[in-house]
């Protein structure tokens, strides 16, 4: 049965359209011995997250379900049911390309709402309408710096994460675009010095990644002061978006030289589901004064004749709207539905929620990371301050005494199945800790042997760390 709620007028109307005053007299036909003259003996109402790991718990004595400490770009947070309610309406999964106006104000506000929050939390002038995801928002980001300063080299962190590198040397690849990758200091953070070595006037930009792919924070704001000594701007990449909400934006300085040119990156954090990969929802904000090199849409608000608030496609720089010479991308639509997931996302945790959620993951990833470094004999690399991922090293290499980590999960799915009934579920709860065992790093820094990449955030709970943990230290 839906509940419906409604306040004492609506009750009160409702009651006069079928003639009577009272509840009381609704209810009189209902013998006396039969009504119910107290409350009911219920709990304390449980909050929608607690209520639904209640149920996670109940159904887990049916069903042993992993659980994921890897990120790598994608992340499990935990979304509120209200965004699968609202994005289910009719008017907003159907919703077409925002050209007329007239029809179209209920979808334009929707994404100027979300350019709203993405320039608040960036400390950006102007955000675009978003992107296809952080990747090709990435590329975007380069080649409007391309157009901006004229210049085709780009120093680009190696921290930054590798498969958006991948797409950027795409795109780079046949307009004479020169990637120079530099490389990460002992603490995990981008190595300033061989920074400040390549950087000269032929320099367009520089490209940062905070946090980077090894979860550390980035000194961003040093790096943008650098480049802008040698007239190059500085690009700064967000993978995890999460992290808006706690981290100092790129673009907020008090220094004018100090501040990113362009922040570009990933909101799928903010309410949208992994989903195996995708859609998710790129997003890109800059300074006011680079406006028209940016790449996708901008919706802006207005009032009409009459004085009335309105939206309205203020920028659309696609080659269908304009010139094709003069266009700035190619893009054909915005992520509107993503991005929609995004901005009731924000406007349900509001920027106190953010902020908590941001101080979980913390927390929780610093609990793992003592866990691991007091219970293992795991190496936690780099010792740079860290978001919710961080990276750990086995000391003993694969092939020389050690094993890796699949052919540990291999070894503890034998022993599960052959385990006898009452020694199953502590053989499943092992294999459990080893599928959770994060990212092989080995195939984008080789030089780390076998480090992998773990991720924690807010809805891993403590007994999960510790199951974690505890896989990795058998």
């Amino acid at each position: 049965m839906r509940y419906i709620p409604n306040s004492q007028a609506d009750r009160q109307q409702m009651l006069a359209e079928i003639g009577i005053d009272s509840t009381e007299q609704l209810f009189a036909g209902i013998p006396e011995k039969l009504r119910l003259r107290r409350f009911l003996d219920l709990p304390k109402a449980l909050s929608e997250p607690e209520l639904l790991e209640y149920f996670r718990k109940k159904a887990s004595k049916n069903e042993i379900e992993p659980a994921a400490f890897i990120g790598a770009g994608i992340y499990r947070h935990y979304i509120p049911i209200i965004i699968d309610a609202l994005i289910s309406r009719s008017e907003f999964y159907t919703a077409y390309t925002p050209y007329q106006a007239e029809i179209a104000q209920g979808t334009l506000q929707a994404i100027f709402e979300f350019q709203t929050y993405i320039a608040q939390l960036t400390g950006m002038d102007v955000a675009n309408a978003s992107l296809y995801d952080g990747s090709t928002g990435l590329a975007e980001a380069v080649l409007m710096a391309q157009r901006i300063t004229r210049k085709n080299k780009f120093l680009v962190a190696r921290t930054v994460h590798p498969e958006y590198r991948a797409v950027v040397d795409t795109y780079a690849k046949n307009l004479g675009i020169q990637i120079e990758l530099i490389g990460y200091a002992p603490d995990g953070r981008m190595n300033l010095e061989q920074l400040a070595s390549k950087l000269d006037s032929n320099t367009a930009a520089v490209v940062v990644q905070s946090p980077n792919f090894f979860g550390t924070i980035e000194r961003t704001h040093d790096v943008a002061e650098m480049a802008h000594k040698h007239d190059a701007m500085s690009i700064t990449n967000v993978c995890e978006a999460i992290s808006l909400g706690i981290l100092k934006p790129a673009g907020e300085d008090q220094s004018e030289k100090r501040k990113a040119d362009i922040v570009v990156g990933e909101a799928q954090s903010f309410g949208v589901a992994p989903s195996f990969g995708g859609p998710h929802v790129g997003f890109l904000a800059t300074r006011e004064k680079y406006v028209r090199q940016m790449p996708g849409r901008l919706v802006g608000m207005g009032k009409d004749f009459s004085g009335r608030r309105g939206f309205v496609l203020t920028l659309s720089t696609r080659e269908q709207h304009i010139r094709r010479e003069k266009a700035t991308s190619n893009i054909c639509t915005n992520q509107s539905l993503c991005a929609l997931m995004a901005t009731i996302y924000l406007a349900v945790v509001g920027p106190n929620g953010l902020r908590e959620i941001c101080e979980h993951n913390v927390l929780k990833t610093d609990y793992a990371v003592t866990q691991i470094r007091e219970r293992t004999k795991f190496r936690v690399l780099f010792s740079a301050p860290r978001f919710n991922e961080f990276v750990i090293q086995n000391p003993v290499p694969s092939g020389e005494g050690g094993a890796t980590a699949r052919e540990a999960q291999v070894r503890a799915e034998r022993k599960r199945d052959s385990a006898q009934p009452q020694e199953k579920d502590e053989a499943s709860r092992k294999v459990e800790g080893l599928r959770s065992f994060g990212l092989p790093l080995a195939r984008f820094y080789p030089e780390l042997g076998n480090a992998r990449l773990l991720c924690v955030t807010e809805i891993n709970s403590r007994e999960q760390i510790d199951r974690m943990v505890q896989g990795l230290a058998s």
